[in-house]
């Protein structure tokens, strides 16, 4: 545990944070790593090197984008530090952490995290190879820069279901209650639009207490509806000044322009978020929650769809799972159940006639065995029917409207072999909308837990403008554009996916160009690891 003396004789330094043009942020080189980190972010918690304007909290400045914080150090080490309130409020007051005081966490060997921690984007390097990049270590801190009375907080839930949600609020308002004493908390009822269009509702524990047991969100949900000075004027009218946002890569891009818009008021507003997604298709953190819960549903499916076929002459089971761009609950379904016969995802291309197409695959599949189990992901094969797409137009959340995939196989399938004169008997499951709308199962709700804890430190440590997720089985705050700049994707070069066709005995419908595409993307995704900061302003 960092030393009280040590924290306390920061807490009076009365040298101002530095500051840069913010059209010329540069890394700032150092002999070590830990020797920085001691030097210019231990001190209060408070990473005192600032990459944007600082503002007197009062004057609104111009509404110019935050700039990445960058901290470099020996063997292309970089930290890729997350905001700070006091970054544009250099005068604020701390106070002790409450959790010092909490007979709960009396037993607890460490209090606090050691304010050198960090957590390195890519756990496995080659010797003499770079450190790469490190995001900050989630978890309570020595010194807070939120009173607990003072503490007015708001959480809203945007997009889609997913499993999980209940648990996240609960594990929030019980986190800022009991770890805390925070008791003024506000669900934002219906998405982003409920700031300015809907009733809000007190959380307490009490009324919080058992709602993991339920699927959905007590908050209500919607897409779109994001209007930033209506929030934001919602925000400062009543008074809060901790805003939780539980929503996918569109969600947390929102709540990153909301950040930018609170920081150009100069409002002493925390803004952080929980990355949500049933696809798992959020980049660097080692997945979404709800994601194991959507996996062990799908598995009801898959196990109807195999008892079906199997029950029929050339049977046919058809699944159609979620993932519009990554198929990673088909891909990891599938090697779960051992019953697919063929799994197709968005990643993959595939074609259906001719030699080592998918229709020739079927039919040696249904001679040798009599039946079968194909799981599709619903954003697989969108190429084979884009004449169609033009038509489905968007979502409110600006995603296209996929055509269904299942119906449109299920079609082509049944025309294939109609025109053939071979019987079959197909059978079409479509279990979207249950698998959305379950509990999370047991280990989704730790997960979910360890979430909601982390941003409730991170947040009263006053960081900001940050979104918390697990990388590499450790904890850590996260810029926004780190999880905003690409979506997570299967990758069809790696062992992972060669484990599934292992399983299927599947073909993988690819040419050789789409071979060297696909290596292509993950060399230039593995760049991104080694130490060189995505963000162009950096």
């Amino acid at each position: 545990m960092a030393s009280s003396s040590r924290t306390d004789a920061a807490a009076t330094d009365p040298d101002p944070a530095p500051t840069r043009p913010t059209d010329t942020p540069a890394p700032i080189a150092v002999p070590s790593p830990r020797y920085l980190l001691h030097h210019l972010l231990d001190r209060r918690d408070t990473p005192r090197g600032t990459a944007s304007p600082v503002m007197d909290g009062t004057a609104a400045a111009p509404a110019a984008k935050a700039e990445a914080k960058l901290v470099s150090g020996e063997a292309g080490y970089v930290l890729e530090d997350v905001p700070h309130v006091s970054d544009y409020l250099p005068d604020l007051p701390t106070y002790p952490n409450p959790l010092q005081d909490n007979p709960a966490y009396s037993v607890v060997k460490q209090y606090f995290v050691d304010p050198d921690d960090t957590v390195c984007q890519k756990i496995v390097v080659h010797k003499g190879g770079s450190r790469g990049n490190h995001f900050r270590r989630a978890g309570p801190r020595q010194r807070v820069y939120f009173e607990s009375d003072e503490v007015h907080a708001c959480i809203v839930t945007c997009g889609g279901l997913c499993p999980g949600l209940n648990t996240v609020i609960r594990e929030i308002v019980c986190g800022l209650s009991d770890m805390y004493g925070v008791s003024k908390i506000l669900g934002i009822q219906g998405g982003y639009r409920g700031f300015y269009a809907r009733n809000t509702i007190n959380l307490t524990p009490k009324n919080v207490n058992d709602i993991h047991k339920r699927g959905g969100t007590i908050l209500g949900s919607s897409r779109g509806g994001h209007d930033t000075t209506k929030i934001v004027d919602s925000i400062q009218y009543r008074g809060i000044n901790q805003v939780y946002v539980i929503g996918g890569d569109g969600s947390q891009r929102g709540a990153g322009v909301i950040f930018e818009e609170v920081r150009r008021r100069g409002l002493k507003v925390a803004v952080a978020g929980i990355p949500k997604t049933i696809d798992n298709d959020i980049p660097v953190i080692d997945k979404s929650f709800g994601f194991d819960s959507a996996v062990e549903e799908a598995q009801r499916a898959i196990n109807a769809a195999h008892v079906e076929a199997g029950s029929a002459e050339n049977g046919i089971g058809l699944v159609k799972l979620m993932g519009r761009y990554s198929g990673f609950i088909a891909h990891y379904a599938t090697l779960a159940s051992r019953d697919v016969d063929c799994c197709l995802i968005p990643e993959s291309p595939f074609y259906l006639e001719g030699e080592g197409g998918l229709f020739k695959f079927i039919e040696k599949r249904l001679k040798e065995n009599g039946h079968m189990v194909i799981v599709v992901a619903e954003g697989a094969g969108q190429k084979l029917i884009a004449e169609n797409m033009k038509q489905m137009g968007q979502d409110a959340s600006g995603n296209a409207l996929l055509l269904d995939v299942g119906l449109w196989l299920s079609q082509k399938i049944n025309e294939h072999f109609k025109k053939n004169k071979t019987t079959i008997n197909l059978k079409y499951i479509d279990p979207t909308y249950m698998i959305r709308a379950i509990p999370s199962n047991a280990s989704d709700n730790v997960y979910c837990t360890l979430l909601a804890h982390s941003v409730v430190h991170g947040a009263m440590a006053g960081y900001t403008g940050f979104t918390v997720g697990q990388v590499n089985g450790r904890h850590c705050y996260i810029p926004f554009y780190k999880i905003t700049e690409k979506q997570n994707k299967v990758s069809i070069t790696d062992r992972m996916w060669a484990r599934l066709l292992s399983s299927t005995n599947q073909p993988s419908f690819l040419s050789k160009q789409d071979v060297e595409d696909a290596k292509a993307e993950d060399e230039r995704a593995a760049k991104l690891l080694d130490g060189s900061p995505s963000n162009h302003k950096a």
